[in-house]
């Protein structure tokens, strides 16, 4: 018979539930093979089509959540993290009970520095699965929103359940070190490294504590270890021990004729031959060396500068060697007329004058005359007291 007249039965408007639901299933499979071809060839947005299709074919299947990070992983390749946040609280809502889930979408938030979203996330993939990654995880946002006492019992919870673990001391020195307790951290990272004296990581944390508690010598040892097995993280340190430095003077040379070295009693009309006459003025300048890199701002604020004869109980460094002063004797100005700091030479050139008195004999004790800054680097450091000075006689000091 020829099928054209066949005999129309119910069974011929009729596709039963399950037909519909593995249709589904193939239509589901084919767009998430579309997506994935798609992610592969760099073509993300089309990705992000096909796998959304594929979840709405499919919203119960096995692998939706799956799917779903796929999104929040195309959206993070186009730079979108707003859309890929969401993207993982949709596939949250899809299956609560996946920790690593909440681990993606807390790194995401841990990465735009949402700090107290990402210890949220974390916290629960912790009680849905307390394992040492979810503790650490949700260790180190504590470290970020300051909240150290929960840091500490994930840490200690990884240093009991998995004893070999790197994680528990090394996220405790973390901890330490986020609260200036310098020894104690280093303590925690050399306990991380008896475990693995190959985890370079902790080494590299142990140099930044000892950077920060002023131990320049032991950070400086830390480096020249890393040099070989981790010359990345070695440049990591030296770059974080340059930062952490306080910055210092590391030399000064006269300009414009200031004789620094000369002794008590020198003539002011020695100095310049403008000064020869009565209540003369003049400017001279005085160029410091710096360390590092300084702000500007500070530098070039005169009252940052303190210009002063010199009170030192060292043998031979007081101002007039503790002489009484002679009747003659001029008081420079305190501050500085103006500073220039040239950040390419990292130097400051302090301008300041010199006037001679109503009777035209002046006199001075250059050596003794301590230039002193009390401002701070580019990062915010004050000036290291043993170096933040210097006379003529004493030098850098």
């Amino acid at each position: 018979m020829n099928d054209f007249f066949a005999p129309i039965t119910p069974d011929s408007f009729f596709v039963s539930p399950a037909r519909q639901q593995e249709s589904r299933r193939q239509m589901a499979g084919n767009a998430l093979n579309a997506g994935i071809t798609a992610y592969q060839k760099g073509d993300y947005k089309t990705a992000i089509t096909a796998f959304r299709n594929a979840i709405g074919l499919n919203p119960q299947g096995e692998n939706a959540v799956d799917i779903g990070n796929y999104v929040a992983s195309s959206y993070l390749k186009l730079g979108d993290n707003r859309n890929a946040a969401k993207a993982y609280e949709e596939a949250i809502k899809l299956d609560r009970s996946r920790d690593d889930t909440h681990i993606k979408l807390g790194n995401l938030y841990y990465s735009d520095e949402r700090y107290q979203e990402a210890e949220a996330e974390y916290a629960e993939a912790v009680k849905i699965n307390p394992q040492p990654a979810n503790l650490y995880s949700l260790g180190q946002a504590q470290i970020k929103t300051g909240n150290f006492k929960g840091a500490e019992e994930q840490f200690s919870k990884i240093e009991r359940i998995a004893h070999g673990a790197v994680n528990g001391p090394y996220g405790m020195g973390l901890t330490y070190s986020a609260q200036g307790r310098y020894d104690d951290a280093i303590a925690k990272f050399k306990e991380a490294i008896d475990i693995d004296d190959e985890f370079y990581d902790a080494y590299l944390e142990m140099g930044y504590a000892y950077a920060d508690m002023g131990d320049m010598d032991s950070a400086q040892e830390v480096f020249e270890f890393l040099e070989d097995p981790s010359p990345e993280l070695a440049d990591l340190l030296s770059r974080y021990m340059y930062k952490a430095d306080t910055p210092k003077f590391s030399f000064a040379r006269a300009e414009g004729a200031f004789p620094y070295l000369q002794p008590a009693k020198t003539k002011v009309s020695s100095l310049d031959s403008y000064l020869t006459t009565a209540n003369a003025s003049k400017n001279f300048k005085m160029v410091f060396q710096f360390d590092k890199e300084m702000d500007r701002e500070s530098v070039e604020k005169v009252y940052n500068w303190n210009i002063s004869r010199s009170t030192s109980s060292e043998p031979g460094a007081f101002y007039n060697f503790g002489n009484p002063l002679p009747d003659t004797e001029i008081k420079l100005k305190s501050v500085p007329e103006y500073v220039y700091y040239d950040d390419k030479q990292l130097t400051a050139t302090v301008y300041f004058k010199i006037t001679q008195n109503a009777t035209a004999d002046g006199t001075l004790d250059p050596a003794h005359i301590v230039f002193k800054f009390s401002g701070e680097d580019k990062y915010g450091l004050k000036m290291d007291p043993k170096a933040d000075e210097f006379s003529g006689f004493s030098r850098v000091g």
